[in-house]
């Protein structure tokens, strides 16, 4: 992770039993997708199957760059989706992280 100020964009979401598979597919499609919008720097998710609830934090250069994803017509097609289908519920945090720093053991 870059050390310099960047953002993070903090999505939390409950999924509905509606087909797995086609969630899927646009959970990959968008995977692809968002790591070609410039300003993009990486993302993670993960999904616990007992609860459904999942978080994907996705990590950005600037504020523009987040609004930019958020905007990016594909991306706003999936967001209807979600809001339609997938998700019974989610919310979105975007902050600025001022300071990072990190430590990995040397065994």
């Amino acid at each position: 992770m870059d050390s310099k100020p960047h953002v993070v964009c903090i999505f939390r979401s409950v999924r509905t039993d509606h087909s797995d598979r086609e969630y899927e597919e646009w959970a990959k499609r968008m995977d692809e997708l968002v790591a070609t919008m410039p300003g993009y720097t990486g993302h993670t998710s993960f999904r616990d199957d007992a609860s459904n609830k999942g978080v994907t934090i996705s990590y950005f250069r600037s504020m523009e760059d987040v609004v930019a994803w958020k905007n990016e017509p594909e991306h706003r097609e999936a967001q209807a989706l979600g809001r339609s289908t997938f998700y019974t519920e989610y919310e979105i945090e975007v902050a600025e992280i001022v300071r990072h720093y990190e430590w990995t053991s040397s065994d």
